[in-house]
């Protein structure tokens, strides 16, 4: 008898009212060797949970009579060591801190993969966790800042709702304009350290021979300036969040003098004789790749290793151009609050958005929107309009990367094809592909700047006009004469 008890199947709950998804995950989990339990409400959920059954509950949020978050305390003081995966529609970051805090196993967006829904079930089964919950005094903005629905956006939601009542520090990775500060921010906010100061410190900004003054203050005469005594970011920051940005362009020395503080957890100010404690939560953030500046001997390992406690990476926006829409309307509608005129985009230009590559990533999306609002009188924004400023702006110094080289950009930009592969080569035809790339771009600003005139353009590239003619077409680009 106590054999057949241990074999016996796992019965899984599934709440959710569109009768597709309880079919579909049901028949999953039924081939993965579970029973399965389907209902279309909160009232059917709890009677099973009420009578004892089920060892997993998967729910929906939105249902025709609860909201399944606010329904998990319930859940949890009937059966403190049930699992409860929560899926939602409502890919928010504050759907996913509304769930970790009221004590879900996990939290899982929709969309979501069939087999990874399968593979929390499982680790759910087997581990049965006494599931502690985060402190409900954390409160919970509403995550404004942060837009996006895309599985990239989920992953880091995920992540930031795991730590989110913590104190454990964060690296935070990610390209120029990714938002690594609006992460760091919202980990503060949505912090127990939420009501004290956050300090953000952007170590690329400060001169080398002033970065431990900067840092933990310094006493009055300790150097040539120094009138008098000045607390540093540490003191600034006590009781709450030390954001350190740009943690890669911090000089060797000073990692130095930063680990020191970090294993010892007290610090002095320059000049200073007397140890103040460290109370603060650090979050740093880079965007270069650590682990090859360690290799180069420009970064302390074992800080390295102090920092990355919690890895949180950023993904750029042209891995995400399903936000952009989201994006798009978030920063308008800050631009009118602003006091800059209401605009809108046409569809032809949001099509444009989602082709352009964004080196400059959210920050370039935002300025271009910004520069939008300013410059041009119309109510909607068309794709002809966009597509000259974003020509204008690939004339001009790039975002972010204003001194870099054409051949260190193209090389940037080719290594993405190899980091998409990372255990296999790209598909074959690369130059090719890479030749379009460099070659559409190319033309379109020649005829840009030559108003449309093939004749111009072609002596500009040093081509024949057939051959310019030929590739306009079979590139698919239109020409549009304008008159000076």
């Amino acid at each position: 008898m106590n054999n057949n008890l241990a074999t016996r199947p796992h019965t899984v709950l599934i709440a959710d009212d569109d009768v597709s998804i309880r079919v579909i995950v049901g028949e999953t989990l039924e081939r993965a060797g579970f029973d399965v339990v389907g209902v279309g409400n909160f009232a059917a959920l709890w009677r099973h949970v009420e009578a004892g059954e089920g060892d997993v509950v998967i729910t929906d949020v939105v249902m025709p009579d609860a909201d399944g978050i606010d329904m998990l305390p319930q859940i949890k003081r009937q059966r403190p060591d049930l699992p409860i995966i929560v899926m939602s529609a409502q890919n928010t970051l504050a759907t996913a801190v509304r769930a970790n805090e009221q004590g879900a196993f996990e939290y899982l967006p929709k969309p979501f993969d069939i087999d990874e829904l399968t593979r929390l079930v499982q680790r759910a089964v087997e581990k049965r966790p006494k599931i502690g919950r985060v402190d409900s005094t954390l409160g919970l903005g509403d995550g404004s800042n942060l837009v996006g629905r895309s599985q990239a956006m989920q992953d880091v939601y995920r992540t930031m709702a795991r730590v989110m009542g913590t104190d454990l520090r964060v690296m935070i990775e990610g390209e120029s304009g990714t938002g690594k500060e609006l992460i760091a921010r919202a980990l503060h906010d949505m912090g127990p350290r939420k009501t004290h100061p956050f300090v953000a410190v952007n170590m690329a900004a400060i001169p080398k021979e002033l970065i431990e003054s900067e840092l933990f203050g310094h006493m009055k005469g300790a150097f040539t300036g120094a009138d008098q005594a000045r607390e540093g970011r540490f003191g600034e920051a006590r009781g709450g969040t030390l954001f350190l940005d740009e943690i890669g362009d911090m000089p060797i020395e000073a990692q130095t003098r930063l680990l020191r503080v970090l294993q010892e957890g007290e610090y002095r100010r320059v000049g200073g004789s007397k140890s103040e404690k460290v109370d603060v939560r650090i979050i740093a953030a880079t965007h270069k790749n650590l682990p090859e500046l360690i290799r180069a001997g420009l970064f302390r390992e074992d800080l390295f290793y102090r920092l990355n406690v919690v890895p949180l990476v950023l993904p750029p926006l042209r891995d995400r151009l399903e936000d952009i829409a989201d994006l798009v309307h978030h920063f308008l509608a800050a631009a009118e609050k602003d006091g800059l005129p209401h605009k809108r985009l046409s569809q032809d230009a949001y099509a444009a958005l989602t082709r352009h590559t964004w080196p400059g990533n959210v920050r370039e999306l935002e300025n271009l929107l910004r520069r939008l609002c300013v410059l041009y009188p119309e109510d909607e924004i068309t794709g002809d309009i966009l597509k000259r400023e974003l020509d204008n702006q690939s004339l001009g110094a790039g975002d972010g990367e204003a001194s870099e080289g054409l051949s260190d950009a193209v090389a940037r930009h080719l290594r993405r094809y190899f980091a998409a592969h990372p255990n296999a080569l790209p598909p074959s035809g690369l130059y090719d592909r890479v030749l379009k790339e460099i070659e559409r771009p190319l033309i379109e600003l020649s005829l840009s700047a030559t108003r449309g005139n093939q004749l111009k353009s072609a002596d500009l590239l040093g081509l024949n006009r057939n051959t310019l003619r030929k590739k306009i077409h079979d590139l698919g680009i239109q020409v549009r004469r304008t008159m000076k």
